[in-house]
């Protein structure tokens, strides 16, 4: 599942709360509460999920106007992503595909299985630095990582001290399952009261490792509404009328667990077809389509971010996009505009490398992706000479707050990745990644060694 951010923790990185998170350590402080037996409590509802067994000390927790700002940005991001191919490309998403850096092969698949409009389900992975929250990447698909975060919430819920805190100071969440159930059901245009059959989806590599987890949301979702069961890909089976059926059960939906990369695994082809073609006579709907990951491309950020495009946007986007977005460039020779000046693009990389990041624009799960910093200068001129009219992308470094939290041993500083989800009824939840300061990890995801954690927020 998609749950990749790169970090960038720094001397100039600095601990930085708000009022309301300040408020929570004093109290946590002040209880007597030892965090290791707070942690041991809600810890092992994290087993088996997405979390694998391991969580924070403590939720995030956001204020009434960020929240409100975030909910905000998020659907101009999104409205400004997806307008992208009607923008630049005349509509032509198979042109837009290839100017985000798809592989050829993949076009076809993904102009065959688009949607009627882009799907709404997705998650921006932010870092909060002294301007607001920054968006390192965007997600849009159906296999994201953190939705099923409601259990932590509710583990952290039902310790007394949370509770208390909850109550003082107003606060609520999403549970980002119920915006997922209700993503599906509007996009997928479900009847009123039928319950559609959902095939929750994985490809066949990655299934036998993920099986117990994708049961386990699968029995979320049923409980949401639709009868879920989880599968792969190659256990569907289409007939001669292109209905597709799962261990006798006629498939309504199938929920899209794989993603375009896995279209370049051989049996890609010859697995995906079937589908797309029952897709396309109306047999079947995919969540999310096909097309959905074109927009969460670090190309597409790069169309987004370039100066050549601003005449694009009305002055409000623009003023969105320029507080939440760092500078991204498509890896090219040639000029390229920097704070209103134009440079040469690989001059330009080698000057600045110890604030820029080399990332793949199509991988997932922090795959590929080369921070400067962290880089000798040979071996980054070697790697920009590499990518060179290759599918990457330059984005300029952030340089974000940390935050504490609790321990036996005193307060432990971290760096977090905020995910937050965007869905049909708008912002849909948080989901953090954090990683100890001490560690300097590049790469914030759960595989290489992330904690996960849930988030709280003021109400109205």
């Amino acid at each position: 599942m998609i749950e990749s951010a790169t970090a960038a923790p720094t001397h100039s990185a600095q601990v930085h709360h708000n009022k309301l998170t300040e408020a929570y350590l004093a109290a946590f402080a002040a209880s007597g509460i030892k965090a290791s037996e707070f942690h041991a409590a809600v810890q092992p509802v994290t087993v088996g999920t997405h979390f694998d067994g391991r969580c924070l000390t403590r939720p995030g927790l956001l204020q009434r106007e960020q929240v409100r700002q975030l909910g905000a940005d998020l659907e101009t991001l999104y409205r400004c992503l997806t307008s992208l191919p009607e923008r630049l490309f005349g509509g032509d998403l198979g042109a837009f595909a290839l100017a985000t850096g798809v592989p050829r092969q993949q076009v076809d698949a993904i102009v065959r299985g688009r949607g009627n409009a882009p799907s709404r389900l997705s998650r921006a992975d932010l870092y909060f630095d002294d301007g607001g929250f920054r968006v390192l990447e965007y997600n849009m698909s159906a296999a994201l990582g953190g939705i099923d975060s409601g259990g932590l919430i509710r583990a952290f819920m039902d310790q007394p001290f949370m509770a208390e805190f909850a109550a003082e100071h107003n606060l609520g969440y999403i549970d980002t399952m119920d915006e997922v159930a209700q993503t599906l059901l509007a996009e997928c245009n479900a009847a009123p009261g039928t319950r559609p059959v959902v095939a929750f989806c994985d490809w066949p590599a990655s299934y036998p490792e993920l099986e117990p987890q994708l049961h386990k949301n699968a029995a979320a979702l049923t409980r949401r509404g639709m009868d879920t069961f989880a599968c792969h890909l190659g256990q569907l089976r289409v007939d001669e009328q292109y209905d597709v059926w799962l261990d006798g059960r006629k498939v309504d939906v199938i929920y899209r667990l794989f993603l375009i990369e896995d279209l370049l695994d051989p049996s890609g082809p010859g697995l995906i077809e079937p589908v797309l073609r029952a897709a396309e006579r109306g047999k079947v709907q995919i969540f999310s389509p096909m097309d959905a990951e074109l927009y969460s491309s670090k190309g597409a950020l790069a169309l987004l971010s370039d100066e050549a495009n601003r005449g694009l946007f009305s002055p409000d986007e623009l003023e969105v996009l320029d507080r939440i977005l760092p500078w991204t460039r498509t890896v090219r020779p040639g000029p390229v505009t920097v704070d209103g000046r134009r440079v040469l693009l690989e001059e330009y990389a080698l000057d600045q490398r110890e604030e820029l990041i080399l990332k793949p624009v199509m991988l997932h799960g922090g795959a590929g992706v080369i921070p400067g910093w962290q880089t000798e200068p040979d071996a980054w001129a070697a790697l920009l000479r590499e990518s060179m009219n290759e599918q990457f992308v330059l984005q300029r470094r952030i340089h974000p707050h940390t935050e504490l939290f609790p321990s036996d041993d005193g307060p432990t500083e971290w760096l977090l990745v905020w995910g937050a989800f965007l869905g049909a009824r708008g912002y849909s939840g948080m989901y953090l990644r954090g990683g100890l300061v001490a560690n300097q990890n590049a790469v914030l995801n759960m595989v290489s060694g992330a904690t996960g954690s849930c988030c709280f927020h003021e109400l109205s």
